[in-house]
């Protein structure tokens, strides 16, 4: 059982919170551009001032490599957070060493220091235990509220924690387990999944672990011509991972024999090439030369109408490049069918990565359930995976 922060005794206590600040920094003024990660971890962060523990914050931010990069520093970050808290941030140079022990030591109830960037020291990523000793060193309490970085056996999210004598969940790792563990058990039906993005390779285990437990998968995205290539249908010069058409064609089969539906578009939008202010058709066969590059209308109401239908809906990756507006729709056509399926008493669960950030740019994130802040953490909970990060807390 992993026991939540309310569980755990850290009043007084030193209290390390492994965070997941990896937040987009501008390269000219070196703030931060997008705080959702860090106000994600307000909750966990202000529960532990209010009950007095000595706060450690630890995350990392990029891919610095090992060494130490001054543009991917995570004082910006602390910044941000000391403006969102209304008190001060102290912000230590480096992860480990004498300077820190020092901050530590010096730490009083209800105070607040950040960390530098644990990937300066290529010891994070390695899980090296003398590296992973050193951080656990540093507490009494670890909470771990970085979702987005439970699938990594690093040493700040797997190495240290069991050199820590207490160790628990923040309330963002609870709020995914809640309501990510339905999803592979015991959902209300009918029970949908959605499925979109490039990539049938990247959704296989994921296809394979929902196929007992959904009604139907409605498919998008470049990977549906994966699919109708499979199914025989042409697709002109779309996108087809043409490795993973036999592949495609057994998952197709294997649906008809657990009587799962497996909707594909009907229609597309498709043009000469996927790049903004292009000439754009709606056609329901593909023609040669042409690429599809979003679900057409006849689609999207056919999605639309199954969605509002649901009982429980799981989507992860968008319908089309949403990022180009001629090519948006259909994928805004799957986020608003989700709010309104909600607003039907829906349980509707948005898996992170590209269809967390589609929801949010179209302001739709707080009108569903749930949604997922780790992209690769999510599909892997629920292609049944043991995560590193998330065993090591289960006690």
């Amino acid at each position: 059982m992993i026991r939540s922060i309310e569980q755990l005794e850290i009043a007084q206590k030193r209290l390390f919170i492994r965070v997941d600040f990896n937040v987009p920094l501008d390269k000219k003024t070196r703030q931060v551009k997008d705080d959702a990660r860090i106000r994600a971890a307000l909750p966990t962060i202000k529960y532990a001032i209010a009950k007095k523990a000595r706060v450690i914050l630890a995350s990392h931010l990029g891919r610095p490599d090992g060494k130490v990069a001054p543009e991917m520093s995570l004082e910006p970050a602390g910044a941000r957070l000391s403006q969102l808290l209304g008190q001060d941030v102290i912000f230590a140079d480096d992860c480990v060493g004498d300077g820190v022990k020092k901050l530590v030591g010096e730490l009083r109830e209800g105070q607040v220091l950040l960390l530098e960037n644990l990937r300066f020291h290529p010891e994070e990523e390695a899980n090296d235990d003398a590296f992973a000793r050193e951080l656990a060193a540093l507490c009494d309490v670890y909470v771990d509220d970085a979702f987005g970085t439970v699938h990594r056996a690093h040493a700040s999210t797997v190495g240290m924690v069991k050199h820590v004598p207490q160790r628990g969940a923040g309330f963002l790792v609870a709020a995914e387990l809640k309501h990510l563990q339905p999803l592979l058990k015991g959902a209300a039906k009918p029970y949908l999944a959605i499925l979109g993005g490039a990539k049938v390779s990247d959704k296989i285990k994921v296809i394979d672990q929902l196929m007992g437990k959904v009604d139907a998968l409605l498919i998008g995205g470049a990977m549906a011509y994966t699919f109708l290539s499979a199914r025989g249908v042409p697709v002109g010069a779309s996108r087809v991972e043409k490795d993973k058409i036999d592949v495609a064609r057994r998952i197709l089969e294997r649906a008809g024999q657990s009587r799962v539906e497996v909707l594909l578009p009907s229609d597309h939008v498709v043009a000469n090439e996927p790049k903004a202010g292009v000439a754009t058709r709606t056609v329901t066969q593909i023609p040669d030369g042409m690429l599809g590059l979003d679900i057409g209308p006849m689609a999207r109401e056919q999605y639309r109408q199954r969605i509002i239908g649901a009982r429980t809906v799981f989507w992860n990756g968008p319908m089309g490049m949403f990022e180009i507006p001629e090519f948006a729709p259909g994928t805004r056509a799957v986020a608003e069918a989700l709010a309104e399926a909600t607003k039907r008493g829906a349980r509707t669960v948005v898996g992170g990565g590209d269809s967390a950030a589609a929801i949010a740019e179209m302001g739709l994130e707080d009108k569903v359930t749930h949604v997922s802040t780790g992209g690769g953490a999510s599909l892997e909970f629920l292609e049944g995976r043991d995560l590193p990060g998330l065993k090591v807390l289960d006690e």
